[in-house]
Formats: structure tokens, sequence, C-alpha cells
């Protein structure tokens, strides 16, 4: 290994492999002063703007924890370390290994971090010693063919195309690949024996990915909306008001993300001129080439970027004071400041909205609507299956505790939650690229996926604590009916809890396709300099010009968009519930369990067992999915380093191209039926009928909100809509449409700004 200093005592090792490719292609002197220079020019003008941003975030969060905020309480409980003394996956595969051309068998273990960390073998994992490598799956993608690996490599270098007949980049070991592929990182390269084991990694992967592009942590309420905002302004700066795939990582990747996104172009047409050899030579060293570059990107970012936080952070507490002080005038100045911006906007921003929105909001609307109320149901169905084995579990076994074990981490099972995630992949935003500057929907696909994997958790963590709460006051009498009670009490919560999702998700969405276009078109309209006169200098620190412009023309789109949700909740089809149906304290004691721990169900409930039974379960059970076992097949050694055939020895692979990952497992038995639309009716369904357009009066009457806790229990009341003419009981709170309309009009503006980040 080659150490390459990088500033600040800190250097990149870099393999030999990558070393020789360097001075071939004079990488040292071409690349490192080209990105050291862009990465500085970058970072500079980031912390700039970073800086700006941090007050106005530190502002906005005092003002909050001053007048406070209407929020929607969520009827489920949320789980707050869903993943402790746990680990998602692990087994082993063949990997190709760049530095001597072979396929190794290599050992990989995924915590409940989300990153992949691969061993020499199993036995080094089971030693903990420190793994051979660690991939942070923060913008890549898994693919399962070489088909889809080349067409993706292809384009990294423009006029080096793949002629016909030519050698392939890599042959596989068997024809079940997994390949990662990042457009700056390095690639790595996956293969297993089996279809069955291709599918379940994959999956497996994919919820790597999925998490790790999740967004900033909400809980650094102002860091993160001080960094997602500086990045999008620097973007817009450079004329890119899009969604951006790659906002996705820690923040240094971030950072390098922004940077090589400018430097990458520049770097490859120095670069590829002195690329030489055969096309899969040529490829092969531009990839090893960007991923030296980008981990020296990534050092400086990193370096950098926590010498602006720490430089922010020092002066918060004097920003705090200040902002206390005069919170009141400082509130008085920025809406003073606001109403003149709002007079000037205003008039064409709606002129904007008329010609360019209004028209495609509906249609935009009814994309994200189907898929994503497709996936939700699936979850519910997915869900209200696991219970039902349950119930089977213990009518056949008389045991609980270990099919509670596996329902406990549902949402984390990438296999099980495979349907679900696959209804969400129909979402197509075909036609917008060119107008709203969509380049892909799966920023919004991996949002929604992330929102049911939530809801999951959540119904799962609730159902749980129901559970265990009524067996501690009843005892193990009637099982299968306590059960039930706590199914049909979690699913109506869960309803009502998936419909605000929904709703707010849609919002969010529409804001973050319509928000870009409208700034692009309208950026070069004002001369928004000439209102920083109006505020006081003291202010200036936490008013800034740009954001109340933003938050203009968020206020201008956003009546619409509300609009358009409302209407769409009055389609039945949708399942979703009315703004004016507000579901209040309907189970208040039930909130108390929220900080309670998960449930042991195996230490509490599993009775007196065989010590090594008992201890091959236990160990069993903290691995979320369990191990691939396929009848017939050769498992692979996991105590050694295989070694198979290195590419020369392989032959040539066939023509035919392999099948792709389906729907994962299937499930013959018990499946509910599907209407046209696909949605499951299930046993404790809302049982709402067809008609879309039902007049509000009666969709009121219909709804119930009544529910038993058992005997002992407090009467507990949740949203049910029956198609029943008798009246009961509820302790809904049905709100006039005025108080409903004002009501929702004060949550949403407190909420929808915030979360309309998370897209970016």
């Amino acid at each position: 290994m080659v150490p390459l200093s990088v500033g600040r005592g800190q250097d990149i090792r870099l393999s030999s492999k990558i070393q020789a490719v360097c001075d071939k292609t004079g990488l040292f002197v071409i690349s490192f002063s080209l990105d050291v220079a862009r990465t500085g020019k970058v970072i500079a003008e980031f912390g700039r703007l970073y800086e700006q941003q941090y007050a106005v975030a530190l502002f906005n969060k005092v003002r909050f924890d001053v007048e406070g905020g209407g929020t929607l309480q969520p009827q489920l409980l949320h789980r707050k370390i869903p993943l402790e003394n746990k680990a998602i996956f692990s087994g082993s595969l063949f990997q190709y290994l760049e530095e001597n051309k072979k396929w190794r068998n290599h050992f990989l273990s995924i915590p409940d971090s989300h990153d992949v960390k691969y061993y020499d073998s199993k036995a080094s994992h089971d030693r903990l010693l420190h793994p051979k490598g660690t991939i942070s799956c923060a913008g890549y993608k898994v693919l399962t063919s070489m088909e889809q690996y080349l067409n993706l490599i292809s384009n990294s270098l423009p006029g080096v195309k793949a002629k016909v007949g030519s050698s392939p980049f890599l042959k596989c070991a068997t024809p079940y690949p997994l390949i990662m592929w990042h457009p700056y990182a390095r690639h790595y390269y996956f293969c297993v024996t089996t279809e069955k084991e291709q599918q379940k990694w994959y999956m497996v992967l994919q919820d790597c990915v999925r998490h790790s592009n999740n967004g900033l942590s909400d809980e650094k309420k102002v860091q993160t909306p001080a960094f997602t905002n500086a990045v999008r302004l620097y973007r817009q700066a450079q004329g890119q008001y899009g969604t951006w795939e790659m906002m996705c990582g820690a923040p240094s990747q971030i950072l390098s993300n922004l940077v090589m996104e400018g430097l990458l172009s520049e770097l490859r047409d120095l670069i590829s001129p002195r690329l030489k050899g055969k096309l899969h030579e040529r490829q092969r060293n531009w990839i090893l080439i960007s991923d030296a570059v980008y981990s020296l990107v990534q050092a400086q970012c990193q370096t950098q970027y926590e010498a602006v936080l720490q430089k922010c952070e020092a002066n918060r507490s004097s920003l705090e004071a200040s902002i206390r002080t005069d919170v009141d005038q400082i509130i008085t100045s920025k809406e003073h400041v606001t109403n003149k911006i709002r007079a000037v906007v205003l008039p064409k921003a709606e002129k904007l909205l008329k010609v360019s929105i209004q028209p495609y909001i509906s249609s935009i609307l009814e994309a994200l609507l189907e898929p994503t109320s497709r996936g939700f149901f699936e979850v519910r169905e997915v869900f209200f299956r696991e219970l039902v084995d349950m119930s089977k579990n213990v009518l056949n076994e008389g045991t609980k505790e270990m099919h509670m074990e596996k329902i406990s981490m549902l949402a984390f099972h990438p296999v099980k939650m495979c349907s679900c995630y696959e209804k969400v992949m129909q979402l197509s935003l075909e036609g917008l690229d060119q107008r709203f500057d969509i380049s892909s929907p799966s920023v919004f696909i991996q949002r929604v996926q992330i929102l049911m994997r939530e809801q999951m958790d959540n119904a799962v963590y609730t159902f749980e604590q129901i559970l265990h709460q009524s067996l501690e006051s009843q005892g193990g009498e009637d099982l299968c009916k306590t059960i039930q009670r706590c199914q049909d009490r979690v699913i109506k919560k869960f309803d009502y809890d998936s419909s605000t999702v929904r709703k707010c998700f849609f919002r969010e969405a529409l804001l973050q396709i319509f928000i870009p276009y409208i700034l692009k078109q309208l950026n070069p309209c004002f001369e928004l300099p000439r209102f920083e006169e109006l505020i006081f200098e003291d202010f200036s620190h936490f008013i800034l010009v740009e954001n109340i412009f933003e938050e203009v023309v968020l206020q201008s789109v956003m009546k619409d968009i509300i609009m358009a949700v409302k209407e769409a909740a009055v389609q039945r089809r949708h399942n979703l519930y009315r703004d004016s149906i507000v579901l209040s304290n309907s189970d208040p004691n039930l909130h108390l369990l929220g900080d309670n721990p998960s449930i042991d169900w195996a230490g509490q409930y599993g009775g007196d067992q065989e010590e090594v039974d008992g201890a091959e379960n236990d160990k069993r059970m903290k691995q979320v999915v369990s191990l691939i076992q396929t009848d017939g097949t050769a498992v692979l050694p996991s105590e050694s380093c295989l070694e198979v055939p290195g590419v020369e020895d392989i032959p040539e692979e066939d023509g035919e191209g392999r099948k792709e990952n389906g729907a994962g497992e299937e499930n013959s038995e018990n499946k509910p039926l599907c209407d046209q639309n696909g949605f499951a009716s299930l046993k404790a369904s809302t049982g709402k009928p067809e008609d879309d357009n039902e007049p509000e009066e009666q969709q009121k009457e219909e709804f119930q909100a009544t529910e038993s806790a058992g005997e002992g229990e407090e009467s507990q009341a949740v949203a049910e809509e029956q198609p029943s003419s008798k009246q009961e009981e509820s302790e809904v709170l049905l709100l006039p449409p005025a108080a409903a309309a004002q009501k929702e009009s004060e949550i949403q503006e407190t909420s929808v700004a915030a979360g309309a980040q998370r897209l970016k």
C-alpha cells in the first residue's frame, strides 16, 4: 500500500495496482492538483452558505420552541432503537478481488448499521477480527446481470464502446452475479451458486442501499436543515434545480458527490486519452482512477466540513442568546420583509401557477397515489398474514415466543417486505424529466419504501406492547382471542396512521416536483438583494431574502396542492381519511408504553428448554434474515477462503439473458383475494364501498371509532368505518369544515416545508 498525503496529517493508502495505473496516466500530476483546487473551491462556497443557513435554522428552532406547532398525534408507537443487538444477514459468497484478479470465497456480515462488512472467513468474523473491508452502500446500485453493468460502465467513458465479439469486462465464476455499482467509488463483484441465493442477497443489499440513501437524521434540528439548504442553494447557483439522486450518505459523502459532479467530466477529458490497452482494461483502469480520486476528495471534504461545523458550533451560544433576546423583533422584521417580497413576487407566481402548474397537479398526484396506496395495502396484508400464521402456530403447537421473535423484526426482513417494495416500483413519472427536471423517480420510490418500513415497524412494535400488556394482566387464557383483539386494535390504528403518512408524502413530493421548476422560472425575474436594505443589521444573520423568497413561492403553490390531496381523500379507492376526521386521544394510556424496550419473548415466555437448543435458537434469532437452505445444492465452505479459477480459466457464458429478480418468496396459501385494483380484502378491512364520491355527511355517519381492549382493560377508541346505519358512541372528533380546514392548515404549514427537505 502506498500512502498519499492529503493534508492535516491525513493520508490515503492506495493499492499497488491503483498506484501503477495512476503513475501510467499521470494522475498525480493532473488529478491531484485538479481535485484539491476543485474541492477547496466547492467547500469554500458551501461553507459560506452553511454559515448563513446555520443561523437561520437556529432561529427557526428557537422560534418553534417558543411558539410551538401543531402536529397530528400518531396512533401507533414508535420504536426508538429497532435493531438493537440484531444483525440483518450474513453468509458466504464469491467475491472478485481486483488485486489478483481471482474469485475467492468471503464471508459477508451486515450489522444494524446496514454497512456490508466482508471477511476472509466466518472464523475471522466469529473471532471479532477487523473486517477485510467495509462497504458504505449510499449511492450504490445493485445489479444482477453483466448486461446491466456493462451498459452503465460503457456510459462512463464517452467514445469508448464495446465492439461485437470483444472480450468481456469480467467473467463471473457462476451464472448468478451480484454487482454493486457506484458512479464514482469502487465497484464490488459477487457471485452465488443458486438463483434463490441471488434473489435473497439482492433483496438484502437493496435494503442496505435504501437505508443508506434515507438522508440525514431529523434529530439534528439545526445541522440537518442548514446542510440540506446549503447544498440546495449551491446547486441552484450552478443552474441545477431538480432532484438529486446523490443526496445520500453522511455529510462528507454528499459533499464528495457535490465535488465529483463537476470534477468528473474534467478529469475524464484529461485522463481518457491517456488510457491504453484493450477496452475492458481501459474501463477497469478508469474505475480504479475514479475511486482513487473519490477517496482523495472524500478525505478533504471530511476535514474541511468538520472545520466549518466546528466554527458554527463555537458561535452557537452567542447566536442563540441574541435570538432569544430579540425574538419578537426578529419575527416582526421578517414579516415586514415577507410582505414586501410577496407583493412583488405573488402576481408573477400566480400567473405561472395557472399556466404551468395547475394543469399537471391532478395527473401527477394520480401517478403517485396508485402505487403508493398499493404498497401500503401490501404492508397491511403482510402484517395481517404474519399474525394469522402466529394464531395458527399457537393453536397447533401452543407456543408463541418463537413466532413473535420473527414478527418483531418483520419490517427489517427485506425478503418478507419485498412484495411491499415491489408495488411502489410501479411508480412512474414519465414525461416529467424535461418539464420539471425529474431525472428519475427513484428518490420518491425509496422515500415511500422507507415510510412503509417505518409504518410496519410501528405496527409490529405496538402489537407486541399491547399483547405483552394483555398477557401480563390476563395470563395465557384464551390466547388466540387475545391475539385477535390486539390485532384488530393495531390494524385500525395502522389504517389511520398510514392515511396521515401518505397524505403528507403526497404534499412533500408535489412540492419537490414543482418548487424547483417555479424557482428556476422566477429567479431571473427579481433583484432580491435590494430587499436586504429593509433588514436591520443586527437581524441580518437570521433573515435572508433568499429564504423568504422561497417561502413565498412555497406558500403560493401550497394551497393548490392541499386542495388536490383533499379531493383525492374523497375518493374511496385510495382509502385516505378525510381531513375533517381527526382521531383525538383514542388510546391515552398506550403511549405510556412507547419508552419500553422490545420484548424478549424467548426470555420471558420461552419456558424450560434444553440448553443446547436454547443456545442455538438465541444465536439464530439475533439475525433478522434466516440462512439460505436449498436442497440438492452445495453450501459454500465458510471456514476457509476457497479459491476458484481465475478469469482466464472460466469458460465463456452463454449469450442468453438471465431471469431477473422476482417478487421474493411465493405464498400460495392463505393469499387474500384482490379486487380489480389489486387491493387485498382482509378480515379486518375497513369495509368501504366502491362509491368514489360519497357525500361527506354520509361518510361521517359511517365513521366509527370504538374498540374494546378486553376484560379488565380501558375502553379504547380507534378509527374504523363501517357501512352500518346504527350510530354508536365514538370518541372521534368530527370537526366542522371551517375548523378542520384551519387546523389542517396550521399543521401543514409547520411540517410540510421541513418534510420536503427529506426528498432532496
